[in-house]
């Protein structure tokens, strides 16, 4: 397998851009917006000179990876010699749903197709297209360049060789990979958002403030960073789709959103990608600020 096609060049659709790209694979970054394009290209150069400012990319292995980079705004152009698809969209069951209709119809016949979705059934996806047996789930971790898990999902109608050639693969790229089967969250955010949301429920009730919830979590449990300031990281209406889709998925109330969280999003605030969420995100500045709503 040598050629390689990601669908959305966000944040998690440059990062895996630039895993496969960095590690000898021919990539074509897709797309609608040409100025995303451009927006990633530039990233993933970033991203790169940050590797070699550490020692752990030389630039003339810089430049082999961008070489190895092409993009794309159209999808029948950009998949139609591809070996493997990512998508890495938006995450939005219908709007997911509709580029897999596409890519069924565009790309090659033994072209395997990936989602990185967090939380979409694998299954739902497969059933809009005529090869579920060549559907399956890689979700990688953000920031994907850094992170080494990809949660591999297997669908109802998953062939076990197209799991097995997605292992080997993920095992390619330097990242340890970790076969589940498709139920709502999978393990990652099965396991994460629940934490998360019981965090936004911690501060809802009172029970204590922003600071002392994820310096609680940071301390006691050794996690790297708070829940509070993850869902920031992660995006609090990503949070909440997710959560929505464990809800509706197990029909468990332990799983519904809390109300603080829905009226975040409603309202805007959406963590660092709006500028602010439980804690208030300035240009240029890494200092941790809580926002004043909750100060």
């Amino acid at each position: 397998m040598q050629n390689i096609s990601v669908i959305g060049a966000g944040t998690m659709g440059n990062g895996i851009a630039h895993v496969f790209a960095q590690n000898g694979f021919t990539v074509k970054l897709i797309d609608v917006s040409q100025e995303q394009l451009e927006k990633a290209l530039q990233t993933i150069s970033k991203n790169l000179d940050r590797q070699i400012s550490k020692g752990t990319l030389t630039e003339e292995a810089k430049k082999t990876a961008l070489n190895n980079l092409a993009s794309s705004t159209s999808i029948a152009e950009g998949v139609k010699d591809a070996e493997l698809v990512v998508e890495a969209a938006t995450e939005n069951v219908d709007l997911k749903l509709n580029i897999f209709k596409q890519l069924d119809e565009l790309a090659p016949a033994n072209c395997i197709l990936a989602s990185n979705t967090s939380s979409i059934s694998i299954t739902k996806i497969a059933a809009a297209t005529k090869r579920p047996e060549q559907i399956i789930g890689m979700h990688f971790m953000n920031p994907v360049p850094l992170m080494k898990l990809v949660e591999i999902i297997t669908g109802y109608s998953t062939k076990q060789e197209v799991t097995n050639t997605i292992v080997e693969l993920s095992k390619t790229l330097g990242k340890v990979p970790c076969v589940v089967i498709d139920y709502p969250g999978f393990v990652a955010n099965r396991i994460l958002m629940p934490m998360i949301n019981e965090a936004i429920y911690s501060l809802y009730e009172g029970v204590a403030g922003v600071t002392e919830i994820d310096t609680v979590m940071k301390l006691g449990m050794a996690h790297p960073m708070g829940p509070l300031q993850l869902a920031d990281f992660i995006g609090l209406d990503v949070c909440l789709s997710i959560l929505n889709v464990l809800y509706e998925g197990f029909g468990n109330q332990k799983y519904a959103p809390c109300p603080l969280l829905v009226n975040m999003v409603t309202a805007g605030f959406k963590g660092i990608k709006s500028g602010e969420g439980f804690y208030h995100y300035s240009a240029g500045s890494k200092e941790l600020v809580v926002s004043k709503r909750f100060s």
